[in-house]
């Protein structure tokens, strides 16, 4: 099937969706069509602001326009796979933020679908499209650290009252890894290009005891991999620090590390030589910044399932980690 000339788009929910919408209006390949959110007045103001597109009546009228290409999705975590499965049974092309779903049973409902389907899949993973991770990963694809046996990914989330006080308090069986830590356990498997096969965890629930929130909000996730690469990655929601991430990869000859301090890197095991430092921006440059490249993939005909089942290892990697912090046992990651 020869893809249409310009895609027509409409976005699902309008918090970190209008950067969506506002992204798909300003490419060439685009066209907004519709927009869709319970607040039929940020609905307004995402038109006015893109200056496309027409509020749509529901999601269900989303899936039925046949003018409609790609669905992004950026409606609430717990809504994502039940949105995702109805867009791909609709036949369109989907790009959704992340978590991409909650449970294994969501999961192997969103890969059948999208077996089904053949449509292009994406999860708005973004720190993927930030110049410095760009650069660390063509340096780890070049050997440039030589063998890496260790990825460490803190995600500082920095702000209590999002889940105190926002919509994560009542989400049923909230996880801050999906919510937060997948981003670096996605840095994990993009960088190194390698998938684990089992996880340990622990966790607590110390910083927000006595709040509406009521599931951990520390969780540190240990993963191991064929290679005997382990991966350490913490998703710490009741941090007191600013909204950060820290990342530290190990090599042979080379040790990367991101935090406070920036982005630099460790050639020798001298005390005396300093680290090298990388002056690349550790953020992307929005939260739209994927999608650029999603709508190309499109366009351009490329097979869909490498990307996709990359989403899939992320997510998967995830869920194995819940299991292995509710069972208090390792846990074996799923990439069926």
């Amino acid at each position: 099937m020869t893809p249409r000339s310009p895609l027509g788009v409409a976005v699902v929910g309008l918090g970190v969706g209008e950067q969506h919408a506002l992204t798909y209006a300003r490419l060439d390949g685009c066209r907004l069509r519709a927009v869709y959110d319970f607040d039929r007045a940020r609905a307004r103001d995402v038109i006015a602001k893109a200056g496309q597109g027409d509020e749509a009546k529901s999601f269900e009228s989303v899936l039925a326009d046949p003018t409609i290409d790609v669905v992004s999705i950026a409606s609430y975590d717990d809504a994502h796979a039940a949105h995702v499965v109805a867009a791909l049974e609709a036949g369109k092309h989907v790009f959704v933020e992340k978590p991409l779903c909650r449970t294994e049973s969501e999961l192997v409902a969103i890969q059948t679908a999208w077996r089904r389907s053949g449509r292009h899949l994406a999860s708005n993973l973004v720190l993927r499209a930030a110049p410095l991770y760009q650069h660390v990963k063509a340096m780890v694809e070049r050997g440039e650290l030589g063998d890496v046996y260790s990825f460490d990914g803190d995600y500082l989330y920095g702000r209590l009252h999002k889940i105190t006080e926002g919509w994560r308090a009542d989400v049923p069986d909230y996880s801050v890894m999906q919510g937060g830590g997948v981003h670096l356990v996605d840095l994990m498997l993009w960088i190194t290009g390698a998938r684990p096969h089992t996880v340990t965890a622990a966790g607590n629930r110390i910083s927000t005891a006595g709040s509406r929130f009521r599931y951990p909000d520390f969780v540190a996730a240990t993963y191991e991999f064929p290679s005997g690469l382990v991966g350490r990655i913490t998703a710490n929601f009741g941090s007191v620090h600013r909204h950060h991430h820290v990342v530290r990869v190990f090599g042979t000859r080379g040790t990367f590390i991101y935090d406070d301090a920036g982005p630099r890197l460790h050639r020798e095991r001298d005390p005396a030589k300093a680290a090298v430092a990388l002056d690349l921006a550790p953020l992307p440059a929005s939260k739209g910044a994927l999608i650029p490249a999603f709508v190309a993939g499109i366009v351009a005909g490329r097979d869909p399932r490498p990307a996709a089942e990359h989403e899939f290892a992320v997510i998967a990697a995830c869920i194995a980690a819940d299991q292995a912090l509710a069972i208090g046992k390792p846990s074996e990651v799923n990439h069926d």
